[in-house]
């Protein structure tokens, strides 16, 4: 979806609170909203992409066919079977299970949901503001300290050294990110 934010009769920012809703489908946001404010609010809501008008034929051509690809990978038969890898860490989301190195690992049920919402974004930034609406819900606040605590316990279980995490990286001040190799 190609989206601009200034529409006549209704904000684009609740087209895509409403898209997201019932569907995963790419959303590029396309507006002459340059604010930071607006660009990360459109971002947190779900957009996909964000691109400030005036901008080239060839550059929104790109973000398409990068939006595709990402499409792609999610909808490629190894991962409809519901079973991610990356390295040593494997999570089969029919299951529940998660292996590390072979083994099979237990987690938390707040951890195990955290994991698999970020190995069904694999490789794509997730503010804190998503991850907390995705793990406890709407209504949860800004509570990153709890975010935090999560992903401190999660990141014992999987990773070798948690202080140098070779899986799940922090993007500072924006979120988090799990590694796509």
């Amino acid at each position: 979806m190609l989206l601009d934010l200034g529409l006549p009769d209704l904000d684009g920012v609740e087209v895509i609170k409403k898209v997201r809703e019932w569907s995963e489908m790419p959303i590029i946001v396309v507006s002459a909203r340059d604010q930071d404010k607006e660009k990360a609010a459109a971002l947190d809501l779900g957009a996909d992409d964000y691109l400030t008008k005036p901008f080239s034929a060839t550059e929104l051509l790109a973000r398409i066919r990068v939006a595709l690809r990402h499409l792609s990978r999610q909808n490629s038969g190894y991962r409809a079977q519901n079973v991610f890898q990356v390295g040593g860490l494997r999570i089969d989301l029919d299951k529940r299970l998660l292996y590390v190195d072979g083994q099979e690992t237990h987690v938390t049920p707040m951890e195990y949901n955290l994991l698999a919402l970020l190995f069904k974004n694999i490789g794509k930034v997730l503010t804190t503001k998503q991850i907390l609406q995705e793990i406890w819900g709407v209504g949860y606040g800004s509570d990153t300290q709890a975010l935090r605590t999560l992903m401190a316990g999660l990141r014992r279980k999987i990773e070798k050294n948690p202080a140098k995490p070779r899986y799940i990286l922090t993007e500072i001040g924006v979120g988090y990110r799990l590694v796509d190799e």
